[in-house]
């Protein structure tokens, strides 16, 4: 039995909103020749520039050898694995183990997990290391380090601290600890690496941060953590060869991309919710959201014409922020598009007894599952915004495997692609986050001529008035 994906896009249609807040089917076929064209740019550039994303699910499988080969070696010699990483180096990693592994792995006894605890560390708050240090021993840890230039600050900072922290509790064995993926040909970890005889896996040239949990990025600490990294490749080949045609009615991430472009740019559509119905899922709305923001939010198109597209995404859970958010949604503004995701098949089912028979609003539960439950609240949720004129969609996983997992990602990472083709903008390029990096460095007293001219520029801010802080 196919275990497919798939996408519902009935309540962004005019058919069921009607024609003043939803889409109508005339607006999408009168897209064919700016759709195709999108695909066809999407398609010619597979396996180029930094497209390279696009050929992971077809070249890696002397990769994925080596890499089931070091995970195996790392269970059977650590305790704990720590990813040090940030951005997608982070949020891939995360939200497959959120997804495929138990959601108190961490918490399970060694003999019940499928490999080491492990710990995702992409933040410097300073208390989140000495927490980390707190928790674990070092001397039975392996440390995974994430840098394709070896030059990203916050992951550089971890590394030194636990290579001090290493030294003085293993001494010349350090060097076993280290696991460091990067780029092959260039920057600062590879020389290190080389340096210090590191374990290495390498993040192809073609393949940028937020598209690389197919690479050895993510894919070692899943195999580490047990997953089926086969099956999540697997999967995201399924979702590329269902979206090699041009034709949008029969692509789902062409057709999903289409209602997204008109939504923002012809129906003020500014923001993008992310509502996965299952804890598995939560940290895929963390990962779509550095997706979806990074690659779409621009001030010039290709061309070089400003034009400052891309709507904002909103990471949510159903369904705890029914209780938090629902009321904006389907009251506030027009404004934004709900994507659900949909579990049609649970790993678990949670049987409610009956009880409280003297509380009809809570004995009427009893007999029912939280499988049922959450369904029907999904689905209420669905109504009321339908019922309010609000556009959502829904993606249905028939369970969450590797494979259905694999899809998932890829499916997000075509839509973006094809969105940013419409958009006309460099869907790979992040120049809005270069800024604020040069300045910290400014701060932080690098000295070279491009950090001490941006230190002289900070200088020039108009002083703060006393009278705008309380």
């Amino acid at each position: 039995m196919k275990q497919e994906i798939r996408l519902d896009v009935n309540h962004m249609m005019a058919d069921f909103l009607g024609m003043q807040y939803g889409i109508d089917r005339g607006d999408v076929d009168a897209m064919s020749a700016h759709l195709k064209r999108a695909h066809a740019v999407v398609e010619a550039n597979r396996g180029k520039g930094m497209h390279g994303w696009m050929d992971l699910p077809y070249n890696q499988e002397k990769i994925v050898e080596k890499i089931n080969r070091v995970a195996a070696d790392i269970r059977a010699k650590f305790d704990t694995f720590v990813v040090l990483g940030i951005g997608g180096s982070a949020l891939g990693p995360a939200a497959v183990q959120q997804a495929l592994n138990h959601l108190h792995y961490n918490d399970l006894p060694k003999e019940k997990r499928n490999g080491p605890r492990l710990y995702i560390e992409d933040n410097i708050d300073p208390e989140r290391m000495a927490a980390l240090l707190d928790v674990i021993d070092v001397s039975t840890t392996c440390f995974n380090v994430i840098s394709k230039s070896g030059g990203t600050a916050e992951t550089m900072s971890q590394y030194l601290i636990v290579l001090d922290a290493l030294k003085k509790a293993v001494g010349d064995d350090y060097h076993s600890h280290i696991i460091a993926t990067t780029s092959e040909s260039r920057g600062h970890l590879i020389k290190l690496a080389q340096k210090e005889n590191y374990e290495t896996f390498f993040i192809p040239e073609g393949v940028g941060g937020r598209f690389s949990e197919l690479c050895p990025v993510g894919l070692l600490a899943a195999a580490v953590c047990g997953i089926d990294i086969q099956g999540l490749l697997d999967g995201a080949k399924a979702m590329d060869e269902r979206c090699k045609t041009d034709e949008v009615w029969d692509n789902p991430a062409l057709l999903d991309a289409a209602l997204m472009y008109i939504a923002m740019q012809d129906m003020g559509m500014n923001m993008s919710v992310m509502m996965p119905y299952a804890d598995s899922l939560k940290l895929m709305a963390d990962w779509y959201a550095q997706l979806w923001a990074e690659s779409l939010g621009k001030n010039v198109t290709k061309k070089g014409m400003a034009c400052n597209v891309g709507s904002t995404p909103i990471k949510t859970l159903g369904v705890t922020d029914q209780h938090s958010q629902l009321q904006l949604y389907t009251e506030g503004p027009y404004d934004k598009v709900i994507t659900f995701l949909k579990v049609e098949s649970f790993r678990a089912q949670t049987d409610i007894p009956h009880g409280c028979e003297e509380i009809p609003d809570v004995a009427f539960l009893g007999g029912k599952s939280h499988n049922q439950l959450i369904e029907a609240e999904r689905m209420g949720t669905e109504y009321a915004l339908y019922k309010s004129g609000r556009m959502s969609q829904t993606i249905t996983l028939p369970c969450v495997n590797a494979y259905t997992v694999g899809q998932l990602l890829y499916f997000f990472e075509l839509v973006t692609a094809y969105t940013g083709e419409l958009l006309d903008i460099d869907t790979f390029n992040q120049p809005g986050v270069e800024e604020s990096k040069v300045a910290a460095f400014a701060m932080l007293g690098r000295d070279t001529e491009k950090h001490n001219a941006k230190r002289d520029e900070m200088k020039t801010r108009p002083e703060r008035k006393k009278d705008y802080i309380l």
